[in-house]
């Protein structure tokens, strides 16, 4: 029987799926409508517990339909929450089961392109899934992998997302290049340094050709964050205070910041949703100094409205790629805030994980052994580089290279194909 393999790119953002068919090239096969990527999140309705992904899942929620909204479940992975589940419409599930039936509907839609059942897959992972912490990397890709076999696949190999890439560049080379590959995805950003081109292309193990690799948990849902907590959070009580005293003896404190970092943290925003979060909220907002602003946060709260809140920001984060300041209503709030945000202001708010992956980029160099001047090639993936101030910072570093940033959000998943038709060959 003919070997058929697919590469699976699940992201903390967006996912990538991609087929190799022998006598055919790998192509990208979408996995929702025409699209190359589909957002990484689901919607469980409540109603029936009917389960939407992607767009769909997006548009239930914008929609304001009942049920449980998810996203950047990739971030999960590794973590104590991968074994203490959460509560769906008063149902308690797993995590493995949530990602499993993400992954198992992207395996659906590879199954139905190559018409029969796909067991061969190369998934994509990145250089770390936690930082400094080597059992929590080990336990995040066993974890996958299980997820991965419980969808069907009886093959599993996993490859650096940034050497993916690399491999879904290598195509258009036609002399041999020393590459630099940069990924910034939502939830990490990984790095390495390869060999490509010439004649590297047709060889079966590729491991001579990477000279480094390193890589950082921060990536485009660390920007919406600090964007979040910069802008957007001043408006809704952050830094505000209550009176936690009587009126004999007032006691003024600081609102507690935790559900402010709860709200702009896409993985921690149904934390918000729960009876002790709400509660408590309800109290400070009886003695709040601004009642105005608190209450904003009461109602994102109560309407479940937190993934619509943080979905303004990071449109917002985008739109500030090519505008110097924006004026952004909240005009699904009762009060019709708005909110004045500038590139300067971002900027300042990301200076310190821009400072983060620089580091990792200058120690990748290091560990390669060579000089930044001797880097002929950069390859831009992962949507938070169309970031100036992320993609001037690091293209800088390399004065002598060209740039190539094509196919940002599909190169990962096309170049884990090129390798899983390398690998199982």
């Amino acid at each position: 029987m003919e070997t058929i393999s697919a590469g699976i790119d699940f992201g903390t953002t967006n996912t990538t799926a991609a087929i190799t068919i022998p006598g055919e090239s790998p192509h990208i096969v979408p996995i929702e409508g025409d699209a190359a990527a589909t957002p990484s999140a689901l919607f469980f309705e409540e109603k029936n517990d009917r389960l939407f992904f992607g767009r769909a899942a997006m548009k239930k929620y914008m929609d304001g339909d009942p049920g449980r909204f998810m996203r950047s479940l990739k971030r999960v992975l590794g973590t104590d929450l991968m074994r203490s589940g959460t509560v769906v419409n008063g149902q308690y599930k797993t995590f493995q089961d949530i990602i499993g039936a993400f992954i198992g509907n992207v395996k659906s839609r590879l199954d139905n392109e190559a018409a029969r059942n796909i067991e061969r897959v190369v998934m994509g992972r990145p250089v770390h899934f936690r930082d400094n912490d080597p059992a929590g990397d080990m336990r995040a890709e066993q974890e996958l992998e299980k997820i991965a076999r419980n969808a069907g696949f009886k093959n599993i190999l996993f490859q650096f997302e940034p050497i993916a890439a690399a491999f879904a560049h290598e195509r258009f080379l036609t002399v041999e290049q020393l590459a630099i590959v940069i990924d910034i995805g939502g939830g990490t950003s990984d790095f390495s340094i390869i060999r490509l081109g010439g004649a590297h292309v047709n060889q079966s193990d590729r491991t001579s050709d990477i000279l480094a690799n390193t890589g950082v948990r921060v990536g485009g849902n660390d920007f919406d964050k600090q964007l979040s907590l910069k802008t957007f959070m001043p408006e809704f009580g952050m830094g505000s205070t209550y009176d936690a005293g009587t009126v004999q003896h007032p006691k003024i404190l600081m609102i507690p910041t935790a559900n402010f970092f709860d709200l702009s943290e896409w993985s921690q925003i149904n934390a918000l949703y729960t009876y002790k979060s709400m509660n408590q909220a309800d109290k400070y907002f009886l003695h709040a100094s601004d009642p105005e602003k608190y209450g904003r946060m009461i109602e994102v709260m109560k309407r479940q409205q937190g993934h619509r809140l943080l979905g303004i920001v990071e449109k917002t984060k985008i739109e500030l790629s090519d505008a110097d300041a924006i004026r952004v209503p909240l005009d699904f709030l009762k009060s019709m805030a708005t909110v004045d945000a500038t590139r300067k202001e971002f900027e300042a708010a990301i200076e310190n994980n821009a400072s983060k992956i620089l580091d990792s980029v200058t120690e990748c160099v290091r560990m390669a052994g060579i000089n930044p001047e001797k880097i002929q090639l950069v390859i831009l993936t992962g949507g938070s580089t169309e970031i100036p101030y992320i993609r001037d910072i690091l293209c800088g570093l390399f004065p002598a290279a060209t740039v190539s940033a094509d196919d940002k959000l599909s190169s990962v998943g096309l170049g884990l194909a090129f390798d899983a038709m390398r690998r199982f060959s």
